[in-house]
């Protein structure tokens, strides 16, 4: 039986000496939800992602994904526990191809040392097979075929987009957290991330979090919606519920 557990922020604030980025910030994204995060540029969107990876550690409060209490952990102890994201600025290596990028995420669960590595041995053969499989399969479901050995800096910007998703999708996550995954993009390409973004959520049944300012894609494909403003959660529910709700059309929506 497959676990699957839910991320809680509870009571979260994170300052900066005398800047305070969350304040008392609470809600919590059940196993399998398509969860976003909005707000106006500053409001503590992608704080809240760092606080969940590992790379900030809240002044106050709790962040817990499951039974683990994960605020105090390194990012590559959150990942292993099944959390791994993208960024805003894509981190990926330019001068290596689509292929071996995925594969550093596919390496992250390989069971061998540096002297089987060294004398590569069957054991080291079999997981270098199996991370390739697992790399194969996330080129395929990304329909990145034809750039499974471009080096990055040669690929549009849309496609880099992708081969982050993918090498983040190579540590088999639980939960995934997309941080600006449109920004950028034109109108063709967000359609395009949109529809792998609503897969990924669907037939590999992952937790996506979500953070991006293009209202439109993240309304027709969140099931949940929590608005940010200034460090402090405004609202949370349906996004049918959050287009109509007065405070988050003065704040960041505008108003009709």
């Amino acid at each position: 039986m497959v676990v699957v557990s839910s991320l809680k922020f509870d009571n979260v604030t994170l300052k900066f000496g005398g800047i305070t980025a969350l304040n008392n910030v609470s809600f919590e994204v059940k196993p399998k939800t398509l969860y976003a995060i909005i707000g106006p540029n500053g409001a503590g969107k992608t704080s809240i992602f760092n606080c969940i990876s590992g790379i900030y550690r809240p002044t106050e409060g709790a962040v817990s994904f499951g039974d683990n209490n994960i605020k105090d952990l390194r990012p590559d102890q959150v990942a292993d526990l099944g959390i791994a994201r993208t960024f805003q600025n894509i981190e990926l290596f330019e001068n290596m191809t689509v292929l071996d990028n995925i594969l550093i995420g596919a390496h992250r669960h390989l069971n061998y040392g540096p002297i089987s590595s060294l004398l590569y041995t069957k054991k080291t053969r079999k997981n270098e097979l199996a991370a390739r499989k697992i790399a194969e399969e996330i080129i395929d479901f990304l329909e990145i075929e034809q750039f499974r050995y471009s080096y990055i800096l040669s690929l549009p910007y849309g496609v880099q987009k992708r081969v982050e998703i993918g090498r983040a999708l190579a540590l088999n996550p639980e939960v995934l957290l997309l941080d600006e995954p449109a920004a950028g993009m034109n109108n063709e390409e967000t359609e395009d991330i949109a529809r792998f973004i609503i897969d990924i959520h669907e037939e590999m049944e992952k937790t996506i979090i979500l953070v991006d300012h293009d209202m439109n894609m993240v309304m027709d494909i969140a099931e949940e919606v929590m608005v940010l403003n200034f460090g402090e959660k405004l609202a949370e529910g349906p996004p049918e519920e959050i287009v109509k709700n007065s405070k988050v059309i003065d704040a960041y929506l505008g108003v009709s």
